[in-house]
């Protein structure tokens, strides 16, 4: 009697741990998509829907909408100042993506196979955070504590080229149009360093390190340790980093508002700070939301671009 309990309760303990597995819901990750999709909904695609629908209408803001179609955008391929706002913008994607991507993956380089190596990690990990600490200040502050230090009287610049002989020098570094934009490019590019070199340096720590000590035993010096190891292995991050900075660059808008409000006469007016003036001090409504539209789109096709050419050289290099 007993073996034939036991029997059977082992046989029901392996019918039990055999049985066939409850099917998984197909809905399941669906509910924790939901919240996310409901607040990109609330509040990205219905506003952006909004405003394209204001950029077909004449308005000042108040009163009813005035229904125009396309007489926004036919004014815009006419707008010099709409077309020199974006050519600005091309100067701040060099500033803010390609200048830092080109620096951050050079210096990225240096802390990861140089310093860490010769001076220690923790050293490389301070020079990290250092180069990090202005993508952690806010903007507002950043750009208010450089137009202190680029003021034309007592600006700290303009005192210390005094100071070594250099007065010659001196410049109204934001207040001269000619050189206004190179003055808020120079800021761009010390903001935006540090996202570069985090991202790269976070890249290359799943570097197989016998890459570098091979080529280092076979008499490859740092720069073809860079050239030919570095750059290939971390290329998904420098497509994120491009794409990102990319469209920071386009969308930029507290540098210019805290340093020089688009001026002097528009020497520094990119697309986002053109439409915020076109909405709230021209009251233009319609054609500022015209102004966003066109922008948020080439913004949207560039993002496309770039995670197309990031998909095509994943599959050849799989290939």
């Amino acid at each position: 009697m007993t073996v034939t309990v036991e029997k059977g309760a082992r046989a029901g303990t392996r019918h039990h741990t055999t049985g066939p597995h409850r099917p998984r819901p197909r809905n399941s990750y669906a509910l924790f998509l939901l919240p996310g999709a409901l607040a990109a909904l609330a509040v990205i695609v219905v506003p952006f829907l909004m405003n394209t629908a204001v950029s077909f209408t004449s308005w000042q803001g108040i009163g009813d909408p005035k229904w125009t179609g396309l007489t926004n955008y036919r004014d815009l391929l006419d707008d010099a100042e709409f077309w020199a706002s974006f050519r600005h913008s091309l100067f701040m994607v060099v500033a803010m993506a390609a200048v830092p991507t080109i620096v951050g993956l050079v210096l990225a380089a240096a802390l990861f196979d140089y310093i860490g190596k010769h001076f220690g990690s923790r050293i490389a990990s301070v020079l990290r955070a250092c180069f990090y600490l202005p993508q952690v200040l806010p903007i507002a502050v950043a750009g208010i504590v450089w137009s202190w230090i680029l003021a034309p009287d007592n600006g700290t610049l303009n005192t210390l080229l005094k100071a070594v002989g250099l007065g010659s020098w001196q410049q109204d570094w934001l207040g001269d149009p000619d050189i206004a934009l190179y003055s808020v490019m120079g800021v761009m590019v010390w903001v935006q360093l540090g996202f570069p070199l985090v991202v790269f340096m976070a890249g290359l720590q799943r570097v197989d390190p016998q890459l570098y000590e091979a080529a280092e035993l076979d008499g490859a010096g740092w720069w073809r340790r860079f050239w030919h190891i570095t750059l290939p292995q971390i290329r998904p991050e420098i497509y994120v980093v491009l794409t990102w900075c990319t469209i920071a660059a386009l969308k930029v808008f507290g540098a210019v508002y805290v340093l020089t409000k688009g001026g002097p006469g528009g020497a520094t007016d990119v697309p986002s700070y053109f439409s915020f003036t076109t909405f709230f001090e021209k009251t233009q409504v319609g054609y500022g939301a015209a102004i966003s539209t066109v922008l948020t789109v080439i913004i949207l096709v560039l993002s496309l671009a770039f995670l197309k050419l990031q998909t095509r050289a994943e599959e050849g290099d799989r290939a």
